[in-house]
């Protein structure tokens, strides 16, 4: 009987921890082949360098105003000449990059915090928690996401602090809803089961096995957030609620240049282009991403 007893015990098992090792490393392997997301990694890697050697880069104070060059076409002198103040725009879109990867950095990450505590603890205790967290989210994405930041911005005050402040809170539930459902199928596994059996405590459980069970969807949805977030940004600074003048921000830049379209198209062009690059940078390496962290993309 003692003997019987002890096969029918149920034995913790837990994630080979090797097996976790090999897994990312063939994510590693299987991104390293794909030359489309590794494009994606060397534009954004380009921006974060841009903005980490802003100093050491732009030729010119972001602040030098010269009324005597405002307007002036790209040169020798002004690569991508220069806006309505003398400016000049090659160094104000350098400086940029470092405000347009700092708001979708840390948006972003202030989104999966949240979101990711508020999604592992609804899928994991269920019941009425879930239901209340479940509502929430479903309300907030009820709301078009840019007029929830607006509505957000506009009560805090126009800041690119508040702009930042906004754009996380309108992409918690894209994180919680996806923690959730991936908590949902991990809690079932049994692994799980058997730490329960043994005593080991929920925050353990939480944070020792299914936490760093669901970073390969964390981390994929986090890089196309971060995509979304830098065009929230340049979307609410044209709008002017976000970054204000005369800081460099992309959108901001746009909106300062969109009365000079036909006479200085320049004083837009390489603005938008820094926006539109960047983004495809992100989403490049995110679907990169996704392709080699997702067993599903696999076949």
């Amino acid at each position: 009987m003692a003997e019987l007893a002890r096969n029918q015990a149920p034995i913790p098992v837990k994630p080979d921890k090797e097996e976790s090792v090999s897994l990312w490393k063939e994510g590693w392997r299987s991104f390293k082949k794909n030359k489309i997301a590794l494009v994606g990694a060397a534009i954004v890697l380009f921006f974060i360098l841009l903005a980490v050697f802003a100093p050491l880069l732009a030729p010119y104070e972001i602040s030098e105003q010269n009324l005597s060059e405002r307007l002036q076409a790209p040169s020798k002198e002004h690569l991508f000449g220069t806006d309505d103040f003398g400016r000049d725009i090659l160094s104000r879109v350098i400086y940029g990059a470092r405000i347009s990867l700092w708001v979708g950095f840390f948006s972003v990450l202030g989104s999966v915090v949240v979101g990711s505590l508020l999604g592992i603890v609804a899928g994991y205790y269920g019941k009425w928690i879930d239901a209340i967290i479940s509502r929430i989210f479903d309300i907030m994405l009820a709301f078009p996401s840019i007029l929830l930041a607006i509505g957000i911005v506009a009560v805090l005050g126009p800041s690119l602090q508040n702009a930042l402040i906004a754009i996380a809170v309108i992409n918690i539930p894209n994180f919680g809803r996806l923690i959730r459902s991936r908590v949902l199928s991990i809690k079932q596994e049994e692994y799980i089961v058997a730490a329960r059996a043994i005593g080991m405590s929920d925050a353990r459980i939480l944070f020792h096995h299914i936490l760093p069970n669901s970073m390969a969807p964390i981390i994929v949805q986090g890089t196309l957030a971060i995509a979304t977030a830098i065009i929230e940004a340049a979307a609410l600074g044209f709008l002017g609620l976000g970054a204000q003048p005369p800081n460099p921000e992309w959108g901001t830049m746009l909106a300062s240049s969109k009365d000079f379209l036909t006479q200085a198209p320049w004083t837009m062009v390489f603005p938008g282009l820094a926006i539109m690059l960047t983004v495809l940078g992100f989403n490049l390496m995110g679907d990169g991403l996704r392709d080699a962290l997702d067993p599903r993309m696999k076949s």
